[in-house]
């Protein structure tokens, strides 16, 4: 059985920091690509950052340069670094896996920025 479990989210002040984790189980983990989504309320859900099996990174335009995205393969887990938060990357963000025909979600693990 395969499971995504996100952790990391909380309540944060703009300009503070959160770091996200996604913990993979039931797949070979370094073989899939892994990404970050995010869903705000009434908005479709958006990449916010994808990194290869390889290592090879991208990310949405609104967040390059404040978060950074990386993974363990030894601890089947992805991490999503998050600095200079704004309101607006208030969201549900969601761990996703990937490989040729098999895509995977996790739960999502809510982020809330606000004074």
């Amino acid at each position: 059985q395969v499971q995504l479990v996100e952790s990391g989210g909380g309540l944060v002040q703009p300009g503070g920091s959160l770091r996200l984790s996604c913990a993979a189980s039931g797949i070979i983990f370094s073989i899939y690509n892994m990404g970050w989504y995010r869903q705000a309320p009434g908005m479709q859900r958006e990449l916010v950052a994808h990194i290869t099996s390889s290592g090879g990174t991208n990310y949405a335009d609104s967040v390059k340069g404040r978060f950074t995205i990386s993974r363990d393969n030894a601890k089947n887990t992805v991490y999503l670094q998050m600095n200079s938060l704004k309101p607006e990357d208030t969201a549900v963000y969601y761990c996703n896996a990937d490989h040729a025909w098999y895509n995977y979600w996790g739960q999502g693990t809510q982020v809330t920025v606000s004074s």
